[in-house]
């Protein structure tokens, strides 16, 4: 069975209740605080690719670094929204949830079963 992993945000509920969840299904994922330690563009782009989603899915629109950044402008690349994401780390939604070569957002936290 190969290893789970959360990017976890302990100050989020949903993060909080993705984890408890793996938890009551007898796992003991490894927890990345990416805020403290921040994914780099590489890290980004495996999770995009894990996810099959585009950077602009992965984008929290509520943060201040969006705003900021201008980051709703639709002719950013999907390299530049991702550098703005490894030097923004809020703005990547949470929790993700990582199990071999595929990754799920834990939104609501019950899609995590399906990596389970």
């Amino acid at each position: 069975m190969s290893s789970v992993t959360i990017y976890h945000n302990p100050r989020c509920s949903k993060s909080r209740q993705t984890l408890q969840l793996l938890e009551d299904n007898g796992l003991s994922p490894e927890i990345v605080l990416y805020l403290d330690t921040p994914p780099s563009t590489d890290d980004i782009n495996g999770l995009l690719k894990k996810l099959a989603i585009s950077p602009r899915e992965l984008l929290r629109k509520g943060e201040d670094a969006y705003k900021e950044n201008n980051l709703k402008d639709t002719s950013l690349s999907d390299a530049e929204l991702v550098a703005a994401m490894a030097a923004h780390p809020k703005l990547i939604e949470r929790p993700i949830v990582v199990k071999g070569s595929k990754a799920v957002l834990g939104r609501p936290p019950e899609n995590v079963l399906a990596l389970v």
